[in-house]
C-alpha cells in the first residue's frame, strides 16, 4: 500500500468544454492548474487515481538546488522562491521547512567530483559550500563516526510528497478550476490535426489544450497520438519510520544511506543505490539513447526481469477510446518495494545514528520514476500536435521542481513569457539529431 494522502474532494459534473485540460494529478499537473487558474484560465484536471497518488507521493522529499544539473538550475532556482510562499499561496500545509541539504563523501575523489559542482552555482549566487570533516561533524550530532567532508546547501528544503501535491490541488479548486479523481483519460481528438478534445471515461471534454503530466504513463498516451517520447521507469523503494527523539535535522545523502526528517518527527529512510531498471519492452527500442545513461550510473543501478515485462507489453496494447482503458485498469501504480534494500538502508542508518536502533519501522513502498535519456524533463509543446504539450521525464528531480515546472508549462500553453527559457526541455530535442546525454552528477 502506498503512503497515505491529504484527501482532496473531487468535483462531479464533468464541463463540456474547458480552454485546456491537464491530465494527471501529480505534483507538475496540479502546479500546472494552479498557474492556469490563476492566469484566469478555465482549466479542468483529469486524475486517473488519486491526486499525488504515484510518484509525487512517494519520493524522498527533498527540495533541492544543490546537485542539479545545470540545464534545471534556472528553473529549480524558481521553484524554491515558490517553495518558500507556497504555504500562503494556496492556503494549505506543503510541509515546506528550509533546513538544508547534505551530499556526504568518504572519498576524495568524489569529493573533488562534489566540489566541481560549485562552478554551477557560483552564477547563481547559492549558499553551497564544501564543508570540512569537523564542520560536517558538527550537523550530524550522535553519528558514531566522521566523513572526509560533503557538499551543503543550507536553503534546500525539504517537504512532504503527501501534502503538498493535495494541498495545491485543493487551491486549484478554490480558484474556481475543476478537479476530477477517478476520472481517466482514455486519449486526445484532434480536427484539422489540432487539439479538439479529450475522451475520459465520464464523458468528452471539448478543449483548445492539453497538458499531459501523467509521469510514466505519459509515453504510453502519447503513444497514442503517434509520439515516441524516450522514457523509461525506474523503481525507488523508500521506508518510514515513527517519531522518533535525537535523530539528525538536515537531510542527507550519505554512503549507504540516505535520509530526510519527515514533519510528524519520522524519518523517510532509502538506500543511497535504491534504484532498480524493471526490464521492459521499452528499455530495449531505446537502448542505444540511454546507453550513455545506463554506463554512467551502472554501478548505482540494480535489475530485475520478470511479470513486469509482460505487464507492460499487454499494457501496450491499443484500445478504442470508446473502450476501458489500461489507465481505467490501474487507478494507482503501485509496485512492490525491494525490502532487502530497505532493511540494508536501516542497518546503515543505525551503523551511523545509534538512536535509529529505537526507530519503528511503520511503512515502506516503491515507486516509479520518469526518466530521459539525458535525465532533463521534457516540459514542451509537440509541433506535430498544435495544442498538446508534455510536461514529464523529471528523472528524480520532480518533486523539488515540480511548482516552476508547472508554471512553464503553463506559460508555454498561454503563450506568456515564459518563467524561464524553455529550450533545455523541448520535445524535439529528441528528434532533431540533437543526442542530448546526461551530465556527471554529484
Amino acid at each position: 500500500m502506498g503512503p497515505l494522502l491529504d484527501p482532496v474532494q473531487s468535483d462531479q459534473v464533468l464541463p463540456k468544454k474547458a480552454a485546456v485540460v491537464v491530465i494527471g494529478g501529480g505534483i507538475i499537473g496540479v502546479s500546472a492548474a494552479l498557474a492556469l487558474a490563476q492566469k484566469g484560465i478555465d482549466v479542468v484536471l483529469c486524475e486517473k487515481g488519486e491526486i499525488g497518488g504515484e510518484q509525487s507521493s512517494r519520493n524522498w522529499g527533498w527540495v533541492r538546488k544543490m546537485g542539479r544539473d545545470s540545464r534545471e538550475m534556472p528553473l529549480i532556482v524558481e521553484a524554491l522562491r515558490m517553495w518558500e510562499r507556497l504555504n500562503e499561496t494556496v492556503e494549505g500545509e506543503t510541509g515546506f521547512r528550509a533546513a538544508g541539504t547534505l551530499f556526504i563523501s568518504d572519498d576524495e575523489a568524489e569529493l573533488e567530483r562534489r566540489a566541481r559542482w560549485l562552478d554551477i552555482a557560483r552564477p547563481y549566487q547559492l549558499d553551497t559550500r564544501l564543508l570540512t570533516s569537523d564542520e560536517l561533524a558538527a550537523l550530524m550530532p550522535g553519528a558514531t563516526r566522521k566523513f572526509r567532508g560533503a557538499l551543503y546547501t543550507k536553503s534546500d528544503g525539504r517537504a512532504e510528497p503527501q501534502k503538498a501535491a493535495p494541498a495545491i490541488a485543493n487551491a486549484v479548486r478554490r480558484k474556481g478550476a475543476k478537479v476530477f479523481t477517478n476520472c481517466a483519460v482514455r486519449g486526445v481528438e484532434t480536427s484539422g490535426g489540432k487539439v479538439s478534445g479529450v475522451i475520459t471515461e465520464k464523458g468528452r471534454i471539448a478543449c483548445d489544450a492539453v497538458i499531459m503530466a501523467g509521469g510514466v504513463w505519459s509515453r504510453l498516451f502519447s503513444k497514442g497520438l503517434g509520439l515516441t517520447l524516450p522514457q523509461l521507469r525506474v523503481r525507488s523503494s523508500v521506508q518510514r519510520t515513527a517519531p522518533l527523539e535525537g535523530g539528525p535535522e538536515v537531510a542527507a545523502w550519505a554512503p549507504g544511506v540516505a535520509y530526510r526528517r519527515r514533519l510528524d518527527g519520522g524519518y523517510s529512510i532509502a538506500s543511497d543505490r535504491s534504484a532498480i531498471a524493471d526490464i521492459e519492452p521499452d528499455n530495449f527500442r531505446f537502448m542505444s539513447q540511454f546507453l550513455p545513461a545506463l554506463k554512467m550510473e551502472w554501478k548505482t543501478l540494480h535489475f530485475s526481469f520478470g511479470k513486469q515485462f509482460f505487464d507492460s507489453w499487454a499494457q501496450s496494447r491499443p484500445r478504442a477510446l470508446d473502450q476501458r482503458s489500461v489507465y481505467e485498469d490501474i487507478r494507482i501504480l503501485d509496485p512492490s518495494p525491494r525490502s532487502a534494500l530497505n532493511s540494508k538502508a536501516m542497518t546503515s542508518m543505525t551503523k551511523l545514528f545509534p538512536v535509529f536502533a529505537q526507530a519503528q519501522v511503520v511503512q515502506e513502498w516503491a515507486g516509479y520514476i520518469d526518466v530521459t535519456p539525458d535525465a532533463v524533463p521534457v516540459i514542451s509543446a509537440v509541433d506535430a500536435v498544435p495544442g498538446y504539450f508534455i510536461a514529464t521525464g523529471f528523472s528524480g528531480h520532480g518533486f523539488g521542481i515540480g511548482p516552476a515546472a508547472g508554471r512553464l508549462a503553463a506559460d508555454l500553453v498561454t503563450g506568456d513569457t515564459p518563467i524561464v527559457d524553455p529550450h533545455h526541455f523541448r520535445f524535439s530535442r529528441f528528434l532533431d539529431g540533437s543526442n542530448p546525454k546526461p551530465e556527471a552528477g554529484v
